[in-house]
């Protein structure tokens, strides 16, 4: 098993406890995510320290304001590095004020032009106020115009509207824990018909803990739940997911 998406350095527990956790319950594979240039390094760091962990570098949307050509430079030469695997997580995010959205479009099409020049997968976040499709719509837009023949994933998929589109695009859908929510049913019917090709599970840890740990933080060794969930609603085995996402990471990560 493995987890897409994951930020370990928030995490509650020392990493080392996170990773053998993550281990004991199978996960082979960790991506951590960095969301900031402090972050980012730490990320690094977390990834040389373990063999299984890898690293992704980016400037979240939320903490776009500021981001200018010195700070895709940095994320540049990161990408440089043998443990960082893909670049963002990037995107856009209408919900929170915290950065503007002028901001925050700037800094993801400057993560597009690094994730292009360095050859490696983009981690996109979206969302949107309640009712409003207007960061999917455009996140969409702007990844059909200027990504070529990027490697997208859309993490913590949660646009089950549009799994057509981004499957047709080519882009991959990684579930965290909020499909075992009994509310989101949409999002259950959404990651029953993602192509076998294009589909991942993640943590997101330490948020979106799965249903049955709801009062904890998340980590990398609850992935399995999520896991276990998305193959109930595709019919098929909690191991025929695991060799499925399993395969789809080392394909896209290249680990």
């Amino acid at each position: 098993m493995i987890d897409s998406h994951s930020h370990l350095d928030r995490c509650e527990g020392e990493p080392a406890e996170l990773v053998e956790r993550a281990r004991q319950a199978g996960v082979t594979r960790i991506l951590t995510v960095g969301l900031d240039g402090i972050g980012n390094r730490r990320q690094v760091e977390l990834a040389e320290r373990f063999p299984e962990v890898f690293a992704s570098v980016g400037r979240h949307p939320n903490q776009a304001d500021g981001f200018g050509d010195g700070d895709a430079e940095a994320l540049a030469e990161l990408a440089a590095d043998d443990r960082v695997v893909a670049i963002g997580e990037t995107g856009l995010d209408f919900y929170r004020d915290s950065a503007s959205p002028e901001a925050q479009r700037r800094a993801f099409s400057a993560q597009i032009e690094v994730a292009l020049a360095a050859g490696l997968p983009l981690l996109v976040h979206l969302r949107d106020r309640e009712g409003s499709e207007e960061a999917v719509s455009e996140a969409f837009e702007t990844l059909e115009r200027d990504g070529g023949d990027l490697d997208v994933v859309l993490h913590c998929f949660s646009a089950p509207g549009r799994v057509e589109q981004a499957a047709s695009n080519g882009w991959y859908c990684s579930f965290a824990g909020n499909v075992t929510y009994p509310a989101n049913g949409a999002l259950r019917e959404a990651a029953a018909v993602v192509p076998d090709e294009l589909l991942l599970v993640e943590t997101d840890a330490p948020y979106l803990t799965p249903q049955s740990r709801r009062r904890e933080r998340n980590e990398s060794a609850y992935v399995v739940e999520t896991a276990d969930c998305v193959a109930e609603v595709r019919g098929i085995s909690p191991e025929d997911l695991d060799r499925t996402v399993t395969a789809n990471a080392a394909r896209l990560f290249g680990w």
